[in-house]
């Protein structure tokens, strides 16, 4: 009942939680079908090289072989360590590939997630039910039927590869080292290739199950939601949070309408409030916006760089400051004195547009 109980979606803070326990969406099918990707194209890529290393390797062996009259332990020392460093430059690039790119598609998964919580030894882990649940979920009867579709494609691409190209395997014996090397190389090649493209579809709907199981198994209860909301409006630290951010949000949206102000009406010291005025708009002005102390002097700035009229009267600002709310009309009382400026402040702009 409590997991049909979980109808909605998961929250930002609960999918925040749900990481730092590790807990993660991720499909190990990507993991492989990227990794079977590197080493096909690195194979594709390297493989001239690998051929040359081991040809030089096996000739230079050959030869110190062939002048050896004997065999000591400083000549069994040469050898092995040849034989070391011809592995390491034939097989090194192959192990580099092969291991960074199953761990750079688990990190893109995961946004590089590290965390010890699932090697960390959990008492329920010891729980034989668990063990007996986690055998027969859904989860574990899709593994078991991917693996065994993999099987089959394998199978399936193989003995195509064999049957059509049975007659040329045979011929290999007579040919030449490089030339049967490359045919059996390019016979491997398209099996790879073969298998690439099946295990990527494989990987895709897995990708996509494992989203979809990962959402169900996150998802809360409306009463969880409740309880999280509470919590988080609760807590006196982020609901402070929350109201600053409010506020600056605020203040950045206030100090760009101070350039749509017709007039600045300061305190010298201590307060200023924005005025916008359309006479085909608005039936009083409008305070675009106020502000005390340093906002004060933030908004009188802008305004300055701006173009907009600054007009000093010490009681009128204080007064509208303390009364007027942001983004509403002045009330009835300041209409007379307001009114003044904004007719000095128009006259004096016509009297500049006039003398341009």
């Amino acid at each position: 009942m409590a997991a049909d109980s979980k109808t909605e979606k998961a929250t930002p803070k609960r999918r925040r939680d749900e990481r730092k326990k590790g807990n993660v969406f991720m499909s190990n099918d990507v993991i492989v079908v990227l990794g079977l990707v590197g080493i096909f194209c690195m194979l594709r890529l390297y493989f001239p090289i690998l051929i040359d290393t081991v040809r030089d390797y096996m000739v230079r062996t050959f030869e110190e072989v062939a002048v050896q009259t004997e065999f000591t332990q400083d000549s069994l020392k040469s050898f092995s360590y040849n034989f070391f460093i011809t592995g390491m430059k034939a097989g090194f690039p192959l192990l580099i590939v092969s291991a960074v790119l199953p761990i750079l598609a688990v990190g893109i998964q995961t946004k590089f997630l590290f965390t010890t919580k699932h090697i960390s030894p959990k008492f329920n882990r010891l729980n034989p039910l668990q063990g007996i649940k986690k055998l027969f979920s859904l989860r574990s009867v899709i593994e078991l039927l991917k693996s065994i579709l993999k099987t089959i494609v394998l199978v399936i691409i193989l003995y195509n590869i064999l049957k059509s190209d049975f007659l040329q395997i045979t011929k290999t014996m007579d040919m030449d080292l490089a030339i049967s090397s490359g045919f059996m190389l390019n016979m491997v090649f398209q099996m790879i290739m073969k298998v690439i493209l099946v295990f990527t579809v494989i990987a895709g709907f897995d990708f996509m199950y494992q989203k979809w199981e990962y959402e169900k198994g996150i998802k809360m209860t409306k009463q969880e939601i409740k309880e999280e909301y509470k919590e988080t409006e609760g807590n006196p630290e982020i609901k402070g949070k929350i109201k600053s951010l409010q506020r600056q949000a605020a203040q950045k949206r206030m100090m760009q309408a101070v350039p749509t102000a017709d007039v600045i009406v300061r305190n010298p010291t201590h307060f200023a409030v924005a005025l916008k005025y359309d006479m085909e708009k608005d039936t009083a002005p409008i305070v675009v916006a106020k502000g005390q102390d340093e906002l004060a002097f933030r908004i009188i700035a802008v305004g300055e760089e701006n173009g907009v009229a600054i007009v000093e009267n010490r009681p009128l600002a204080r007064a509208l400051y303390a009364e007027c709310k942001l983004d509403r009309q002045i009330p009835a009382q300041y209409y007379g004195a307001v009114a003044e400026i904004l007719i000095y402040v128009f006259r004096a702009n016509q009297k500049w547009s006039s003398n341009r």
